[in-house]
């Protein structure tokens, strides 16, 4: 008898079957752990953070805009969002869940800030140009104001 990784002791016979609990066991193999999400987490979030001071340091002598923020923080998601979906074809699963989590959420919260601001002011940050210098709710507001009107 063949004396190989199966032993012949090993073979119960053929009347007796292998006990199953009924349903079929599957196992990820590849699982995705927190150690490679934290990390790219952390690296795309200083990824954002470096592009934003990049930002800020390069207007030099004038003020950094709240429209050159936004866009710089779009174009570092979106970037990161490609490295995401290209860790999770060929890299790490982990670290792709970690990355596209944080370039998810910068993206949203520069979406909510742009749409804040428009609410806000009436004037879309986008746009890279100057803002509007009152909104037509502090037109009327002011316009109230100087008619000696009050709103309660």
């Amino acid at each position: 008898m063949h004396e190989g990784p199966i032993g012949p002791t090993s073979w119960a016979g053929p009347e007796v079957h292998p006990p199953r609990s009924g349903r079929p066991r599957w196992r990820e193999p590849h699982p995705v752990r927190v150690g490679p999400v934290a990390a790219g987490s952390a690296l795309s979030g200083l990824w954002v953070l470096l592009w934003l001071l990049a930002y800020a340091r390069s207007t030099g002598e004038s003020l950094p805009t709240g429209a050159g923020f936004a866009w710089v923080t779009l174009a570092a998601s979106t970037i990161g969002a490609v490295v995401a979906a290209l860790l999770a074809r060929y890299g790490d699963r982990g670290a792709a869940v970690g990355v596209a989590a944080v370039a998810g959420t910068a993206a949203g919260v520069t979406g909510l800030s742009c749409e804040l601001y428009l609410l806000l002011t009436g004037d879309w940050i986008l746009w890279l140009h100057q803002p509007q210098v009152a909104t037509s709710f502090s037109r009327s507001y002011r316009t109230a104001a100087q008619s000696g009107r009050r709103f309660h």
